[in-house]
């Protein structure tokens, strides 16, 4: 609250004293009152009000900045009027009445968004669980008979089946931290079976995959690192040139592992790298008839987040390379070694 904004608001009340003041100086020097007398009570009526004025003006401006601070750090700032004290004076107490109600009406529209999108998330986590069941049986039918025509289906359900599972994961990630499981888990074990996922498409798109030394072991969530992995893979698989290679390499430092995924492919521009990960976004490439829906990224890096996993992206012309950084506190270097 603003002093200049302050006075504005109690320009009534001054202009209400300033004309009580010129009627009691009239009425004084009317009753033959000597000046000085007359000029000494007008001065002490003027210092009185200035000095309410002050002091209301101070007390009312630290009480507002209390409510401007509490405000700042909550949350949800319509919770505010239950943290505030009722308020004394009646005008006051209508416009917390006011607060209340308005507190009322949003925590019930909350609640019904919140209900909405419970029922919503079920439905798709129900939909894709009944979905695989076909998908499953159309490719245990491709793979019982064998041929290029079924060798091409069974590479687009994989596209399938990839995109349900993107799709679970989205509707998981909220509350991802209600489906860890948190152990010691094998980086050879979790790449190989990334891979297994897309073994058709990989064939498909005539990839070769090379595998360094990423025997080290790390302790993470090894569903949710093996779908990171496999939206790695879908991306390297998406945006590949000729030849296509898809290297996996672990690097060892004294406090982290390193796991690296370097392809061959058409690459990431500059203008575009720092962004990547964000929501929607899909880039030049992705504008160019690739179908990219800037989800995959986004999802990786979310889900990093939450499992204390860092996540980079490197791009130079032709070629990305992705790392996923594995922290590792004193505790596990010690049983490791």
């Amino acid at each position: 609250m603003s002093g200049k904004q302050y006075l504005k608001n109690q320009l009534p009340v001054i202009l209400i004293n300033l004309l009580g003041m010129l009627a009691l100086a009239l009425f004084l020097t009317a009753s033959d009152n000597p000046f000085p007398a007359v000029l000494f009570i007008l001065t002490v009526w003027s210092m009185v009000l200035v000095l309410s004025l002050l002091i209301f003006y101070f007390s009312r401006k630290k009480y507002l900045n209390k409510l401007l601070d509490m405000a700042e750090q909550l949350e949800e700032r319509y919770l505010l009027p239950e943290i505030m004290q009722v308020p004394e004076k009646a005008d006051e107490q209508v416009f917390y009445q006011i607060m209340k109600m308005a507190e009322k009406s949003m925590l019930e529209q909350i609640g019904k968004v919140q209900r909405e999108r419970r029922e919503y998330k079920e439905y798709i986590e129900q939909w894709i669980h009944e979905v695989k069941t076909p998908i499953t049986a159309m490719k245990l039918l491709c793979e019982n008979n064998r041929s290029s025509f079924s060798r091409e289906v069974l590479a687009e359900l994989e596209m399938i089946n990839q995109y349900t599972e993107q799709a679970l994961y989205y509707a998981r990630s909220e509350h991802a931290e209600k489906d860890y499981f948190v152990h010691e888990v094998s980086l050879c074990n979790v790449v190989h079976s990334a891979i297994a996922d897309y073994k058709y498409l990989l064939r498909q798109s005539n990839m070769t995959v090379q595998i360094g030394d990423i025997e080290s072991r790390v302790y993470t969530d090894e569903k949710w690192v093996r779908f990171i992995l496999n939206q790695i893979i879908g991306n390297a698989i998406k945006y590949h040139t000729e030849q296509p290679v898809l290297h996996f390499e672990a690097t060892k430092t004294n406090d982290k592992i390193v796991l690296s995924i370097r392809d061959n492919g058409i690459g990431i521009s500059k203008s575009d790298l720092p962004r990547i990960f964000e929501k929607g976004f899909t880039g030049q490439n992705g504008r160019n008839g690739k179908n990219s829906t800037g989800i995959g990224l986004y999802l990786c890096k979310r889900l990093c987040d939450k499992l204390g996993i860092g996540i980079t992206a490197d791009s130079e012309n032709r070629g990305t390379t992705i790392s996923l950084i594995f922290q590792m506190n004193d505790f596990i270097i010690g049983v490791q070694d």
